[in-house]
């Protein structure tokens, strides 16, 4: 029997000036309006009906802006922890794993929960838009899109810096469709996105549009939907490590439409999110009371983004000044933003493995790490109701099983592209 599903009724809002308009394609952007705005879905269910698990990502799909049900997708799993949790002595402690883990129901195949933006962005485009959609990644985002596109048929491109390749692996050959080019080795996450904005450009090409796209950060919010309607109230503390701060901002817009809900209580969460020392922007200027996110001059940027051991977290123009923006998120849930050393985040996890069962992402043991810390200096009670967000794992259990198969770039630009080859050789790739 084929599953039931019909296209979400949602409007979209700007956050700048309340004014609601009407989706009418791919929009990015409030429409006439200068001054730098997110703009958010509102739904017309406002008490989420979760479906069945059979339906993946989708059983989200009330709080979802999608045209379509994509085939593959897998949702994230919540579960209470004992081994974790009794090591660190608190009471109530749910983890919300996002990766391969057949044994809790977890079988997303990139063991990322880039999975979920990838397939919320990809179920949003309308199939007669007849664009080919422009990714750009550090490693992970990529390899979700690249499992997406090639399962549905969906054109994509993808640029990623030529350092971070080796996290472009698959269980098996993709689809045609997908292409990737890369910035040259030396290059970073910053050097990808004016890349993939050069492509973006061209005809017949559409940016995915990152943290701008409400179907990338209410797809990555399916990480609390999945531990509210699990736990079945609105956690007190959200640990999460971030790059952009994307799904910082997905979780607490997640948080708000729970309580407009009003079935899962009317507390907010504290985001508490994390970066890898020493690439610690969103760090610096959060310390520093700036709205204004701090400079960071290139060599260093990448210098600082080359040491750490979490590379996904190192993107240097995150939305943290815009409205609606990281910094917003911060200040009205009464957050904060910590750091982890290199060290500390191998020490979680190895933690993590040990308590829990399964290896989890660098980014992750980064989060982890600060849940560490925050517990030890007594700075959160022992019995409060934590979330901690495991972005990405299970990822050596799976290549133990698999078979794998990696993706090759088609091109290699300079970290500064001229514009006229941008377009000579990506037009020849499609």
């Amino acid at each position: 029997m084929a599953l039931q599903f019909s296209k979400t009724k949602y409007v979209l809002e700007s956050l700048k000036t309340g004014k609601i308009f009407h989706d009418t394609g791919w929009i990015l952007d409030a429409p006439e309006e200068k001054e730098p705005t997110l703009i958010r879905a509102k739904y017309e269910e406002t008490q989420i009906n979760v479906k069945g698990s059979e339906y993946g990502l989708y059983q989200f799909a009330d709080w979802l802006p999608v045209n379509r049900m994509l085939k593959g997708s897998s949702s994230p799993v919540t579960y209470k922890s004992e081994g974790l949790a009794e090591r660190l002595g608190l009471t109530n402690l749910w983890i919300t794993f996002s990766g391969y883990w057949p044994g809790k129901g977890a079988i997303m195949k990139t063991c990322s929960f880039k999975e979920t933006e990838a397939y919320s962005v990809c179920a949003r485009m309308n199939p007669v838009m007849d664009k080919i959609l422009v990714v750009a990644s550090a490693g992970n985002t990529a390899r979700a899109f690249a499992q997406v596109c090639s399962s549905n048929n969906i054109p994509l491109l993808l640029c990623v810096p030529e350092d971070h390749i080796n996290a472009l692996w698959f269980d098996a050959p993709l689809n045609d469709c997908v292409k990737l080019v890369c910035s040259r080795l030396g290059s970073d996450y910053f050097d990808a996105i004016h890349l993939s904005n050069l492509a973006s450009e061209l005809d017949g090409f559409i940016a995915e549009g990152g943290a701008k796209n409400v179907a990338r950060r209410d797809g990555m919010g399916t990480t609390v939907l999945s531990a509210v309607t699990t736990i079945g109230k609105i956690p007190e503390y959200y640990f999460q490590a971030v790059g952009s701060g994307t799904g910082a901002i997905a979780a607490w817009e997640a948080n708000l439409r729970f309580i407009n809900d009003g079935r899962f209580g009317k507390n907010k969460m504290k985001l508490m999110i994390s970066q890898n020392i020493p690439f610690i922007p969103i760090y610096d200027s959060w310390r520093a009371g700036s709205r204004i996110l701090l400079p960071l001059k290139d060599t260093l940027a990448r210098q600082q983004a080359g040491q750490i051991i979490a590379k996904v977290l190192s993107n240097r123009k995150p939305p943290y000044t815009v409205t609606g923006g990281l910094y917003d998120a911060l200040a009205d849930t009464g957050g904060d933003v910590l750091t982890a050393s290199n060290e500390e985040a191998v020490k979680a996890a190895k933690l993590f493995e040990e308590t829990e069962g399964i290896d989890i992402h660098p980014a992750a043991t980064v989060a982890l790490a600060t849940l560490v810390s925050e517990v030890k200096a007594n700075r959160i009670d022992k019995n409060a109701l934590i979330m901690l967000n495991v972005t990405g794992g299970g990822e050596n259990r799976f290549k133990q099983e698999k078979d794998l198969h990696y993706l090759k770039p088609s091109f290699i630009f300079d970290i500064n592209p001229n514009p006229i080859e941008v377009e000579k050789e990506i037009n020849r790739l499609f």
